[in-house]
């Protein structure tokens, strides 16, 4: 039984490789929108998943945030307990696929909801990566915007038992993501915007695709005349109104993706 599996899960990974692909030769536009799945095969947790960290660790809102002392030094807590949990993560097949799709010019922009600069890691070019949520691994003042070390912080507060605050101006220090209640960054929606209307194709990958307004722009793309795209283990918020959903894991299908585009051209 578990030969015949192994057979059928090959089958489907096939089956989504070569159907993208067709769909790939035929874009002049193709932007990549991802989520929280694309990580998950790297051992970064989701949000949702039972046991998942994030439940024991939950984002603190933005404005409990700036309440208080004691509320930045716990947010702080959160956040390095959630990075000790994922710590030596590497980026996966998927993201290592990913890069070389948009370095061999076959993706214009990968756009993501993800803060784990996993696409970067992997080789994809920061000026083509549009983050809507921010990133995870460094730290900004929100007074003068001054970039913070992440290893700077926790020593304020591991050692000093106190909050980070900026070397520059004494301003609140905060991890250069977007919680809840914070306002989204205006020049990456703006980025997201342009890129989504103007592509011709767009994936989105390992995201529910429930959280706006990330979960918009595949609606702006598809309204736009883009053929939409769905790569994701289970239903997502928007399977109705995608063109097609591949219900496989992103990683080996992106892999095939790029193998099967290699052959092609050779």
């Amino acid at each position: 039984m578990e030969a015949i599996s192994k057979l059928a899960r090959a089958d489907e990974i096939e089956a989504a490789a070569q159907s993208l692909a067709l769909h790939v030769r035929r874009a002049k536009a193709f932007v990549v929108l991802t989520g929280a799945g694309m990580s998950t095969e790297c051992g970064i947790p989701d949000f949702r998943s039972p046991g998942s960290p994030w439940l024991s660790n939950p984002p603190m809102p933005f404005d409990r945030f700036l309440a208080s002392e004691e509320a930045r030094r716990e947010a702080w807590r959160r956040k390095f307990a959630l990075d000790d949990h994922h710590r030596g993560a590497l980026p996966g097949e998927g993201h290592r696929a990913l890069a070389r799709l948009v370095n061999e010019g076959v993706v214009e922009t990968v756009i993501t909801q993800n803060i784990d600069n996993m696409h970067q890691t992997a080789g994809v070019p920061a000026d083509k990566v549009i983050e809507l949520h921010g990133n995870g691994t460094y730290a900004r003042c929100l007074e003068c915007g001054r970039r913070h070390e992440l290893a700077l912080c926790r020593h304020m507060l591991e050692e000093n038992n106190r909050a980070p605050r900026c070397e520059a101006c004494g301003g609140i220090v905060k991890a250069a993501t977007i919680s809840f209640g914070q306002a989204m960054p205006q020049a990456e929606m703006q980025r997201a915007m342009l890129a989504a209307g103007n592509a011709d194709l767009i994936l989105a990958i390992g995201s529910s695709l429930l959280v706006y307004p990330a979960a918009g722009l595949p609606l702006v793309a598809r309204g736009n005349g883009a053929v939409f795209l769905i790569l994701n283990r289970g239903e997502t918020g928007l399977d109705d109104e995608a063109y097609e959903r591949f219900d496989v894991e992103a990683g080996p299908v992106l892999a095939r993706l790029v193998s099967s585009l290699s052959q092609r051209v050779n």
